[in-house]
């Protein structure tokens, strides 16, 4: 009966997550036998020329391998986004990490919902009874990483085990094309046995601070003028593994001049 359930909750896991595949309209890149495939994308499309609008952005990630062995663990992980889109977090609350660790996703919730930026799914790979999947809600948080402004991905599964991982992102900003950076080393998944194959987010807040309506992300269409709308870099991105090795990506998209 016990195992006869598992199958029905994995089953019912893929479905509405996903297995572990290439994600459509994302960029995947290989090494050896592991792939990656990655997408991020926002919304809405039309945004004004010259000033930051509100949006959110939707990533999606999976790792495979190209033969079904259990891929190496997602050791570090670098999303640069385009000098266009900034984020805001001042007014905002934020969520000290020792509030998510231990936590089921309601409890993280009950304690840091004012906090609460974003939010979506993932599904990890055990290495036992032939590499069981698990998955569950991602929860982000507005938190400090660093004594940097920062994200906190929180992640809670409770079966077959209950396990909590918090991840931390680290928000910095750089000169060039792609100006900010967010960094993280992802924390060691029960002891290092286990790797994150999938992960979908919305990321997106809107929110009231000193009497004023902001955002936690905006962006601006900064196509040439006399155009209505660009193509442009709008993410990249570097994925390191526990083997050592580096996977890197470059994501494209398009916006519209809103007036």
């Amino acid at each position: 009966m016990e195992t006869r359930r598992r199958l029905v909750t994995l089953a019912l896991l893929l479905t509405v997550v996903g297995a572990p595949a290439a994600v459509a309209g994302a960029e995947t890149v290989q090494s050896g036998d592991v792939r990656v495939s990655f997408k991020a994308d926002f919304a809405p499309k039309a945004l004004p020329r010259e000033r930051p609008a509100p949006i959110a952005i939707d990533f999606e990630g999976r790792i495979s391998t190209t033969d079904g062995t259990h891929p190496p663990a997602l050791h570090q992980l670098r999303v640069e986004l385009n000098s266009a889109g900034e984020i805001e977090t001042e007014g905002l609350p934020k969520c000290p990490t020792s509030a998510l660790q231990a936590t089921s996703s309601d409890l993280a919730l009950a304690r840091c919902r004012p906090a609460l930026v974003g939010k979506g799914t993932f599904v990890a790979q055990l290495p036992v009874e032939r590499d069981l999947l698990v998955g569950g809600r991602a929860l982000v948080f507005n938190g400090t990483v660093g004594r940097r402004p920062g994200m906190l991905i929180h992640i809670y599964v409770s079966d077959p085990i209950r396990l909590t991982l918090v991840i931390p992102i680290k928000v910095t900003h750089q000169d060039g094309r792609f100006a900010t950076v967010l960094t993280t080393k992802v924390p060691r998944l029960a002891g290092g046995s286990a790797s994150i194959v999938s992960m979908k987010l919305k990321i997106g807040r809107r929110f009231t601070a000193g009497g004023e309506r902001r955002s936690y992300l905006s962006a601006a269409c900064t196509a040439p003028e006399g155009f209505p709308g660009a193509v442009f870099p709008f993410a990249r991105s570097s994925f390191s593994f526990s083997d050592g090795r580096t996977m890197h990506t470059v994501l494209s998209r398009s916006c519209r001049v809103r007036k």
